[in-house]
């Protein structure tokens, strides 16, 4: 049996991607950050938790895409293709860009530059053209000058504690290029998760999903497949495994041991949903993933948009004299009102509702056959 990718499209490859995107929905999404449901917790510093896999799970989609799209280039650069990588990667990075800014309020000197959306944009864009002007056969060298690299780098020009929160040297690059007024302040200092410097590894997982795509579009028996996605995926965990001895595996810093860990699970995961769907034909649960799965980024901003809506244009004072806005009010007098002794459970639920939301925006666009390509 061989597996069927007209149109480069793969339904296991859709239903991963859509599982991958709900989840980063439902993850940036709870009520409250004060009551997050616990599964839906990052590893506060080293270590990862099934919520940091979720990030390297869509780069590593983003690589087997690529190999997927870039057939009718022959895998190699060319102009056209040249010109369509520089088009998607800055378009992505502003349509983020846009996003951390709306609803245009906050004063550009405060503006965070980077984001999720811009860490798709750069890793996809160097990927890409890593992919395209090295043969396949000798990726795997840039790969591992990529993460190896990243890792001496960061050793050698890290400060007493290389690995940690305020002495790396991806901070101090970013706070050299990019400035701290435009780092993200989530971890108690300024601090760019997606940053200039750890978005080098992070191309490393775009080239190990590249590799995937290959494995999968060449692939003439399905069931070797699945044993091939199986076994690279739990040497690939092995490999980040020991690694961590002494390179932590850190989402934040998007370490190489990460790279391999996550990509090893993705791996897995992916011959999992290969073996169900496209093997023993179990579809019938398949459908809501789908819907996410034909507009991810649409519906990834989509999300985004919603959110700021409800907390910075939908406001009103109350009796009180108080200003709420949406946001708070769905949380605070619908799913906690609810649910009073379970706020954990509450701000679950608020996260989910959130991702119903877009799946009925996505499925109208699903039914429709619309398809929004960035």
């Amino acid at each position: 049996m061989t597996i069927s990718t007209n149109q480069n499209r793969l339904l296991s490859l859709d239903v991963f991607r859509g599982m991958t995107i709900a989840f980063m929905i439902l993850v940036n999404t709870p009520g409250t950050w004060s009551h997050v449901y616990p599964p839906l917790l990052h590893a506060k510093w080293h270590g990862a938790t099934p919520t940091d896999m979720v990030f390297p799970f869509f780069l590593f989609i983003v690589g087997i895409t690529l190999y997927l799209s870039t057939s009718k280039f022959l895998h190699e650069l060319s102009a056209t293709a040249s010109k369509k990588i520089v088009r998607r990667t800055l378009l992505i990075f502003l349509i983020g860009l846009a996003l951390n800014w709306f609803p245009f309020t906050r004063a550009l000197e405060n503006l965070r530059i980077m984001g999720v959306l811009q860490r798709i944009a750069v890793a996809y864009g160097i990927g890409a053209f890593i992919c395209l002007a090295v043969p396949l056969k000798h990726l795997w060298k840039v790969g591992i000058v990529l993460l190896v690299g990243y890792w001496l780098l960061m050793l050698a020009f890290g400060g007493d504690d290389p690995y940690s929160l305020e002495n790396n040297l991806g901070l101090s690059i970013d706070r050299f290029l990019l400035g701290d007024s435009h780092l993200y302040g989530g971890f108690g200092i300024k601090f760019e998760p997606e940053g200039l410097f750890s978005t080098l590894p992070a191309v490393g997982t775009v080239i190990f999903g590249y590799y995937i795509g290959a494995l999968i579009k060449q692939a003439q028996d399905t069931s070797l497949l699945v044993k091939n996605l199986l076994l690279t995926g739990v040497l690939a965990i092995m490999a980040g495994l020991a690694w961590d001895i002494y390179f932590p595996i850190n989402k934040p810093l998007w370490t190489s041991s990460y790279v391999l860990y996550a990509g090893g699970i993705a791996c897995c995961f992916l011959g999992v949903l290969i073996e169900l769907i496209d093997i023993r034909g179990i579809k019938n649960w398949t459908k809501p993933f789908q819907v996410f799965g034909l507009n991810p980024l649409i519906i990834y901003v989509l999300s985004g948009l919603l959110v700021k809506v409800m907390l910075f244009l939908i406001k009103w004072e109350d009796a009180a004299g108080n200003t709420r806005n949406a946001y708070s009010w769905l949380y605070n007098d619908v799913f906690a009102a609810i649910l009073p002794n379970q706020l954990k459970f509450a701000s679950l639920l608020f996260a989910l509702s959130i991702v119903g939301f877009c799946w009925l925006v996505g499925y109208g666009l699903y039914k429709k056959k619309i398809v929004i390509k960035v």
